[in-house]
């Protein structure tokens, strides 16, 4: 059984404002210009052997599809503070500071990718293996995930800090 309720995405105003900035630019201007190199293109005759019409209609189907991912993450966006660490909960929006097989020490943001931008932490998602396994734990619990090249590990939760951004 599959799971079809949209995932919330925690992001920072700042990040849901860059994001709809770069949806507002993709779906007016961006459409516009690829429309317009398309053209331009398909006058230059022959589409079989019109290698710019065919990157151009290459790179509309990208945008076109990022276009879909930006309206998704917005639609299901939570914007505003990261939750309070006060409860010491590992939830999205929150700094995770943890031990990975008893020796190496990570620090991370639990989040949307899409927050990259405005951090210098690594960040990880909710359904990542390390996200997954840390998600709803408190200081000092440990869990173990498979690593995306089938290794398993263990993880503590060193400690919980809100994201302050």
């Amino acid at each position: 059984m599959s799971d079809t309720t949209p995932a919330t995405t925690w992001l920072t105003q700042e990040a849901y404002d860059r994001l709809q900035a770069e949806h507002a630019h993709l779906t007016g201007p961006g459409r516009l210009e690829i429309t317009q190199r398309i053209d331009a293109a398909r006058q230059e005759g022959d589409l079989k052997e019109n290698g710019g019409y065919h990157a151009a209609k290459d790179e509309q189907g990208k945008m076109e599809a990022r276009i879909r991912q930006l309206e998704q993450l917005l639609r299901d966006a939570q914007v505003g503070q990261a939750p309070a660490a006060a409860s010491g909960v590992v939830a999205p929006g929150t700094v995770v500071s943890a031990t990975v097989n008893g020796s190496m020490k990570m620090r991370f943001l639990l989040g949307s990718r899409e927050a990259v931008g405005t951090t210098d932490l690594d960040v990880y998602s909710e359904k990542s293996p390390i996200g997954s396994a840390v998600l709803g734990k408190k200081k000092g619990d440990s869990a173990s995930y498979t690593a995306p090249n089938g290794k398993e590990l263990s993880v503590v939760v060193d400690d919980v800090e809100a994201y302050a951004g």
